[in-house]
Parts: structure tokens; C-alpha cells; sequence
């Protein structure tokens, strides 16, 4: 199967579909019919079978000790007027009163299926025979008194399946040979166009010539990366992942999406070409090449070929850049020479203990922060952002302070580093913006953690100008600011997004001149213990 030519593939696969198609189709057909006979039996024993029960003659003979010579009789005629396969007419001590073979006239039944019957029970019944598998209609035979005196059974058989086929022969010849029919026909077409498009090349050959292509791209050293007419990636090389550092398979993606600086899209908008440009791109120094693909005059895409300048780049500039270097070595030698000799003149001066404070004072108050930091809290992203917006609040002149009993040990659940810290950056830019428009002596913001097994809350809270009432409602709206002059309106939206993202909830109060509290609470979902993040 394997060394078969791709159009006989496509041709075996599509007939076996038809022919698979029309089989189950036929089934089901077949099916179908047999249950709509089977209702059409039913309706018919059931009628025959009151038919027998409601005449006379048959009533005041089967009170009759051999009254099954005037009950056979015309109950045999009824059967072929109704082309039934058999009528049986019992009294009530089950004697039978007509039968298709005569030899049972006068015994009595044995049927197992035929007890709800003598006791006034109209019902069908399906049940396995010499002839096949029978419907049962049954139906009370009562006297004038509507006293019940005997029972009628009717029965007909059910068709086979292997009948109905029978019947449908000819039918069923001529769809299957039309079918078999147009679907070679439609399935050779298929073939053949399907082999057009591909060149007429077989999958192995075009999985070389891939393959081939493919191998020599990824071995160029300079980067390659190919887009068609829409913007889709059709090539990026390794050389080209190395140059922007990314990784990943990125064809069939936009290029906009993947890189935003590449300039290649502006090829196919100015269906032009660019040799040896010198751009800068993720900060390293790439010199471009780029061409469109024309097909018949026709512009299909674009392809840039780029080499990575940035090595030498960097060269150049710190052989050129050496007398800037000494330079600013000079300049932090002096500062840290002024600072010594403070501290010496100092000691001559006999006054140690301001010497040593001088010494200490600055990085005392650092070094405190910084041990409860990496104590408390166990990410370093996350102290790190603390840490900086202690410092900015000093430059303020805003106290921030982290209460002394937080905790902060693992991320919550669905949430990642990134997005704690787009979270508490917000929270506390928000924060810091609140004193834009208010003058006090006393600013402050307090942060706190608390963390559970189950729960992580997150508390900013600022004495700044807060918010009125009116604003409220639309707080978390996208491009929605109070500050119009510095806002971007996208703080409390990423911040929702985020609380949406880990299943949070958002407690926020807010009184206008008296400042803003915010608790944001997230479940953990970790039952036993919290994970080192």
C-alpha cells in the first residue's frame, strides 16, 4: 500500500468510503422498512383478531363441546381474505377451536404467552416459531352478558431481513450500480486534481524536497524568514531565532505576532526591495536584506535575510569608548574618596561614633528592609518590586511600608510571577497616584500579605485623595481614568483581569479626601502545604 502512486491511494481510499457509505446506508434502510412492516403486522392482526372476536356464529360455537367444525371453517376464510398467516380460536379451558393444522383441532394450547389473555387482556406479543419470529395480537371473544368466553390469537410473521432484501432486488441493484458508478468517476476526478496540485510529485518526493529545503535553510548562518502576500510566515529559520531569541515553531503564524519589528511586512506593502539596511531590532544591530517574491509578475510574499551585527558592533564601541570608561571610573573614585575622607576628618576630630554613622546610616535602614523581604517573602520578583517602591516612595516623600507580619509564599492558583507583579505594580502606581492632587505631610501606603493553605489576600491601602461615589461602577472599564492629565485607564483593568484569572474577588472602599483600601483575596487549592515559587 505504501509503494502505491498517491492517485490510486486517494482512488482505493474515496471508493472504500462509497462503498462503506452505501452499505451502512442500505442497512439502515433495510432496517427501517422492517419496522415500519412490523407495525403494519401489528395493525393488521389486531384487526383481524376483533374481526373473529365480534361475530356471532363464532360466539355460539365456541360454547359448543365440538364446536370447532363450524368455527374452523370460517375462520379459515377470514385468514385468506386478510392474508394472515394463522387464526387460532380457544374457549376458555384453551381448546382450540381453529387451527391451520387440523391435527390440533380440539387439544389444547400450551403457550406461554397466552395466560394474560383469559383474563380480559388485549396485547400483542413477538414470539420465535417454526415459520420465523411472529407478531401475536389477542384479543377476549365475550357473549352478549360481555362475560369473556374464549380468545382469539392472530398471528403473522415478521419479514427477514434477508426477505426484504429479497424484495428489493432490483432496486437495490440499480442504486448500487449507479452508486459504485459515479463514485469511481468521482473518486478518479479527485485523484487527478489532487495529483495536479501537488505537481504531479508522489508525498515521498515532496517530503524530500522539504525536507532538503528545510535542512539547507536551518544551515545558513544568516537568519532567513519568509512571509506570503498575507503576512504569514511560510519560513524562520534557527539562524533567525537566534538573532531575535525566541524559540518555538512559528509557521503559519502573522509576523506581526511573533516579531513587531522586523519591517519586512512594509516589503509587501511597497512591493520593493532594501539591500544592506542597518536596523537596530530587540536591541542588537541586524543588517537587512529584504525582497519581495513575485510569481508571474504577481507579488506572493517577501523574504529578508539578516546578519547579526551587534558582536561587532559592540566592539567598536568599547575600543572607541575607553577614554569615557576611565572617565567615569574617575568620577565614582572621587565620590568615594569625599565620603572616606568625611569619615577620616571625623575620626582626627575625635568624634568615631559620627563617623561610623555616617558610615552605617545609609545602609542600615536598607539592609533591614531587605532581610524582612527575603524572610517574608519568598519570591524575588515580588520583594524586588517592594523593595523599589519603598525606595520611590522615599524620593515622595511617601511612607510605604510592608506590615512586619506578612507572609507571602506561592503563587495562587492559575496565576504565575508575571502577573503578581503586573497586579501589586497597579495597585501600588494607583496608590502613589493618589497624592498627585492632595497636599499632606503625613503620605502613606501600607501593604500586607496573608497566606493559607486555601487563601491568599493581598491589602493596599493609601491615605491619598480617594474616590468619590460616581466613579465607582466604571473603575475596572478599559481606558476608564479619574487622572485624565497621566492616566492610561488600563491599571484596575489588568488588575480585574488578573483577580478574573485566578478566581479572585475585589474588595474595594473608598472615602473622597480620606484615601482608598483595597483587598484582593484568591483561592489556593492546595490542600497540604504551599510550594516555594
Amino acid at each position: 500500500m505504501r509503494q502505491l502512486p498517491i492517485r490510486w491511494k486517494i482512488m482505493t481510499l474515496s471508493y472504500a468510503v462509497v462503498i462503506f457509505s452505501l452499505l451502512i446506508g442500505g442497512i439502515v434502510i433495510i432496517a427501517n422498512i422492517q419496522q415500519k412492516e412490523e407495525k403494519e403486522l401489528r395493525i393488521r392482526s389486531m384487526n383481524t383478531a376483533r374481526t373473529v372476536a365480534e361475530l356471532s356464529d363464532i360466539r355460539k360455537a365456541v360454547q359448543e363441546p365440538i364446536g370447532w367444525k363450524i368455527v374452523n371453517p370460517v375462520v379459515d376464510e377470514i385468514r385468506l381474505i386478510n392474508n394472515t398467516d394463522y387464526v387460532v380460536v380457544m374457549n376458555m379451558d384453551g381448546i382450540r377451536y381453529s387451527h391451520p393444522v387440523k391435527e390440533m383441532l380440539g387439544k389444547p394450547s400450551t403457550g406461554e404467552d397466552e395466560k394474560p389473555a383469559f383474563a380480559e387482556h388485549i396485547y400483542f406479543s413477538k414470539a420465535e416459531g417454526e415459520i420465523g419470529t411472529v407478531i401475536r395480537a389477542f384479543v377476549p371473544i365475550k357473549d352478549s352478558d360481555l362475560n369473556q368466553i374464549g380468545v382469539v390469537v392472530v398471528g403473522n410473521k415478521i419479514p427477514s431481513f434477508i426477505e426484504i432484501m429479497g424484495d428489493l432486488t432490483t432496486d437495490i441493484l440499480i442504486i448500487v450500480v449507479l452508486t459504485l458508478l459515479f463514485g469511481l468517476i468521482g473518486s478518479a476526478m479527485l485523484a487527478n486534481h489532487i495529483k495536479k496540485q501537488m505537481f504531479q510529485l508522489e508525498p515521498y518526493e515532496i517530503k524530500r524536497m522539504h525536507e532538503e529545503r528545510t535542512a539547507t535553510f536551518h544551515s545558513m548562518n544568516e537568519g532567513v524568514i519568509a512571509i506570503d502576500n498575507k503576512e504569514i510566515i511560510t519560513i524562520f529559520n534557527e539562524k533567525a531565532k537566534m538573532i531575535f531569541n525566541v524559540k518555538g515553531n512559528f509557521i503559519g503564524q502573522p509576523i506581526r505576532d511573533v516579531l513587531k519589528d522586523t519591517r519586512l511586512p512594509e516589503i509587501v506593502e511597497r512591493n520593493k526591495a532594501v539591500y544592506n539596511e542597518e536596523i537596530k531590532v530587540s536591541g542588537k544591530v541586524i543588517v537587512s536584506n529584504r525582497i519581495p517574491i513575485k510569481k508571474d509578475n504577481e507579488l506572493i510574499g517577501a523574504v529578508a535575510i539578516f546578519q547579526d551585527r551587534t558582536e561587532v558592533t559592540k566592539l567598536a564601541e568599547e575600543l572607541t569608548g575607553v577614554k569615557n570608561f576611565v572617565e567615569a571610573l574617575r568620577v565614582q573614585s572621587h565620590e568615594h574618596m569625599n565620603k572616606l575622607h568625611t569619615i577620616a576628618g571625623l575620626i582626627q576630630l575625635g568624634k568615631p561614633e559620627k563617623a561610623l554613622q555616617l558610615a552605617f546610616n545609609t545602609s542600615e535602614e536598607q539592609e533591614n528592609v531587605t532581610s524582612f523581604l527575603n524572610e517574608k517573602i519568598k519570591n524575588d520578583a515580588v520583594a524586588g518590586l517592594l523593595l523599589s517602591k519603598v525606595r520611590r516612595g522615599k524620593e515622595l516623600g511617601i511612607t510605604v511600608e510592608v506590615d512586619q507580619n506578612s507572609y507571602f509564599a506561592a503563587f495562587p492558583n492559575q496565576l504565575d510571577q508575571h502577573d503578581f507583579v503586573v497586579l501589586l505594580g497597579n495597585l501600588l502606581e494607583n496608590a502613589f497616584g493618589a497624592f498627585d492632587q492632595i497636599e499632606t505631610e503625613d503620605k502613606r501606603i501600607d501593604i500586607s500579605f496573608e497566606q493559607s493553605a486555601y487563601v491568599c489576600a493581598v491589602l493596599v491601602e493609601d491615605n491619598g485623595s480617594g474616590m468619590s461615589e460616581e466613579y465607582l461602577p466604571r473603575l475596572y472599564e478599559k481606558g476608564f481614568t479619574m487622572n485624565k492629565s497621566e492616566g492610561t485607564g488600563y491599571g484596575l483593568f489588568l488588575i480585574k483581569q488578573i483577580v478574573d484569572k485566578g478566581r479572585g474577588k475585589i474588595d474595594l472602599s473608598s472615602q473622597q479626601g480620606e484615601g482608598t483600601s483595597i483587598i484582593i483575596t484568591f483561592p489556593m487549592e492546595v490542600e497540604d502545604e504551599l510550594y516555594d515559587v
